[in-house]
């Protein structure tokens, strides 16, 4: 491509404009901290002043600008989009809801109806539950674990929400108290020894997320399972990724393990603010009294209607084959381009629908070439933030122009790096230090009063 005989510098004007997006972003700086509501959307996971800030509008694939640029969009919404933007089926589904009502005085028939097909989908789950967000399902399983056993202690394993019993454990744990921190500890992915070394007496529950990027090894989920059946421990599965996007049943069904409680959002309503939290009936029959979980928005109807015409997509399409066979080329075809230029340090991992950039250089050089990359990609117009999340809405035709650009990018981004000039090829300032881990997260390993 015609990019490869020029150096950098003189594409800038192939950058796009986003003076929209900067106008705005001033305007935001002064009333919202940390400038957005969601971390990994905010302008600190971009190159500031070369990446657009805030989104207009969005439709299969592609994502638009305040701007007017148009970009093929591989983070799509941090997840939930796992039929695209603007699905006609959903987004019917929503507008004839909304003709009736969004939230009521009464029940809604949809709160049944949904429940229905996520344990028709998921046919281990016995009962099931609503709210609007991940932690709130996350926390509510904590909950019911520590009811259901009389225990106190949690171990986690990945990311979880921003609430007191999971945030103690990293680095953003102000304003917990200590005796809060002291309750939750952590163990490192597909190590079962360390799952071992750390559980006592007193552990309530066992949370991960099955799979982030790595996959888990051939034992260690049954492993896991087994530990927790012995020792009476509550198994929660985090699926807010895996759920409805690596198969229909999630992690269970892909890797065949039971947990006993699981925890879902994203993929499950395409965009509408929907969690869900589901397992054993005689764990969540505490949720009729003992345990306290309820919320004015639990059975918002917009949300359960978008969930419900999301799932029979789901069900009655190939919609997870097409995304995993279409992450699958890109994720192959993009190794054999890294390998084709001898860049050792690069890989890309995953399950096709959800794959990730793997970078093995101290933090610092890789936040650099992630920034270069993600510059570099938005002249292609692409959107790109480290995730290739896909979706049922990107073709053949997209993976074939991503694998395009990449042949553009790599070899600049090889030559850059061996001659120590990467830092000098970025237009505006590089990415912050994303807050989640992706791999053998361990962010305060202890050790159990006995093991």
């Amino acid at each position: 491509m015609h990019h490869e005989q020029h150096e950098d510098a003189t594409l800038e004007s192939t950058l796009p404009c986003i003076d929209r997006s900067k106008a705005l972003l001033t305007r935001c700086e002064a009333l919202v901290p940390a400038r957005t509501q969601t971390l990994a959307k905010g302008p600190g996971q971009y190159v500031r002043g070369v990446s657009p800030v805030f989104a207009q509008r969005g439709k299969g694939a592609h994502i638009w600008d305040v701007d007017g640029n148009r970009y093929l969009d591989y983070t799509m919404a941090v997840g939930p989009l796992v039929l695209g933007y603007g699905n006609d089926v959903v987004d019917a589904a929503i507008r004839e809801q909304l003709n009736d009502g969004i939230t009521f005085s009464l029940m809604h028939p949809l709160e049944v109806e949904v429940a229905e097909l996520i344990t028709e989908m998921v046919p281990s789950l016995e009962m099931v539950r609503y709210s609007k967000t991940g932690c709130d399902v996350t926390t509510a399983a904590v909950r019911l674990a520590r009811a259901y056993t009389g225990k106190s202690t949690v171990l986690c394993c990945g990311y979880h929400g921003w609430h007191d019993w999971y945030i103690g454990t990293t680095d953003r744990s102000l304003g917990i108290p200590q005796q809060v921190r002291d309750l939750t500890y952590t163990f490192a992915f597909n190590d079962i020894e360390s799952v071992r070394q750390s559980i006592d007496d007193d552990t309530a529950a066992i949370i991960l997320e099955p799979m982030v990027v790595d996959e888990p090894n051939e034992t260690f989920l049954h492993d896991l399972r087994e530990l927790c059946t012995q020792r009476g421990i509550v198994l929660i599965f985090d699926e807010m990724w895996t759920g409805f996007r690596i198969a229909r049943g999630g992690a269970q069904e892909r890797f065949g393990v039971t947990a006993d409680l699981v925890c879902y959002s994203k993929a499950i309503a395409n965009g509408m603010p929907l969690s869900v939290l589901a397992g054993r009936a005689d764990i969540m029959r505490l949720l009729d009294r003992d345990v306290f979980f309820f919320t004015t928005f639990g059975g918002e109807a917009l949300s359960l209607a978008a969930a419900r015409a999301t799932m029979q997509v789901l069900r009655d399409e190939p919609v997870l084959a097409v995304i995993e066979q279409h992450g699958n080329i890109l994720r192959d075809q993009l190794n054999a381009l890294i390998s084709d230029y001898g860049i050792e340090w690069l890989s890309v991992k995953g399950l096709g629908s959800r794959t990730m950039l793997a970078i093995a250089r101290p933090m610092e050089e890789a936040l650099l070439v992630k920034s270069y990359i993600h510059q570099e990609l938005l002249r292609c117009g692409i959107l790109w933030n480290g995730f290739h999340n896909l979706s049922y809405a990107h073709r053949a035709e997209d993976i074939e122009h991503t694998l395009e650009a990449y042949a553009d990018v790599l070899p600049r981004l090889h030559n850059h790096m061996s001659h120590g000039k990467l830092a000098d090829q970025l237009l505006g300032t590089p990415m912050e230090p994303v807050f989640r881990r992706t791999g053998n997260f361990n962010t305060r390993p202890r050790l159990g009063a006995s093991a």
